[in-house]
């Protein structure tokens, strides 16, 4: 081995520790910020109860006693407040770096943080935690309430299980395509408008489309017409995409958005 291999081989354990050492700095300091900040914390109450009060008001406007009976898929109905829910933790994701540009705040974070990939790192880790446990305790209190409405709804059912689990994450994928959109965009104005955009008027406009092969194209190809698909536990095969499948598309649009974020948070002035 030459010098300068020796050399690289024992710089790469210390260049892995101080990355290890910055990332922990910088997610303590984004802690910091997010649970000293009013916002963030309304934002994730307003998560479980618009999630949880859409899905229970739908429950209650069907008649859904038995599965023989049931003309609707009841854990699909009982988290419906998802489709709600997905706009409040995109405010979220959005507020954490949007709000910063906006108030040029960003100049002192990076400058507290030089190495621009760990600071978007410890934005998505900070954001990632507290949207899942919110996530969890809204899908969770959907599906208990929309169990009193609808009989038919068997918790314990593997199908079920699988869609509790696709909430949580279709919710918490869309909080870090909020946060990718946002970092890229630099405007809280501009990446709210793009996220919510893709929330509900992207699902209208492919709904327009007269050619019902293109429309189901465009429905596997969207974040949330696809990734919406992971919530169904019935007529699967009436759906554009796999649930799984729809799921992983969503996640492939959040890291993309990521990634963008993160080439635009490295290569341009803060």
């Amino acid at each position: 081995m030459t010098a300068a291999a020796d050399r690289g081989v024992r710089a790469a354990p210390v260049a892995g520790r101080r990355t290890a050492a910055a990332l922990r700095t910088a997610t303590h300091a984004e802690w910091t910020k997010l649970r000293t900040t009013a916002g963030p914390a309304w934002l994730l109450l307003a998560t479980v109860a618009v999630t949880v009060g859409l899905g229970v008001l739908a429950a209650a406007t069907v008649t859904c006693h038995t599965a023989e009976a049931c003309l609707v898929d009841p854990a699909r109905t009982s988290l419906t407040g998802a489709q709600l829910g997905q706009a409040v933790v995109a405010v979220l994701g959005v507020a954490m770096v949007g709000g910063e540009y906006g108030t040029g705040m960003i100049h002192v974070t990076l400058a507290a943080v030089p190495r621009r990939p760990v600071l978007l790192a410890a934005k998505a880790a900070v954001l990632t935690a507290p949207v899942i446990a919110v996530a969890v305790v809204a899908v969770a209190g959907s599906l208990v309430a929309g169990r009193h409405y609808l009989p038919a709804l068997d918790l314990g059912d593997g199908a079920v299980r699988r869609a509790a689990t696709g909430a949580v994450l279709y919710l918490t994928l869309m909080a870090l395509l909020s946060l990718g959109i946002a970092t890229a965009v630099r405007s809280s104005a501009g990446a709210t408008g793009i996220v919510l955009a893709l929330c509900y008027a992207y699902p209208l406009v492919v709904k327009a489309v007269p050619d019902r092969d293109w429309q189901r194209h465009l429905e596997q190809a969207g974040p949330t017409t696809a990734g919406l698909s992971v919530l169904a536990t019935t007529g699967l095969r009436e759906l554009p995409i796999d649930p799984w499948r729809g799921l992983a598309v969503l996640a492939a649009w959040s890291a993309a958005a990521m990634l963008a974020g993160g080439l635009v948070l490295r290569y341009r002035d803060g």
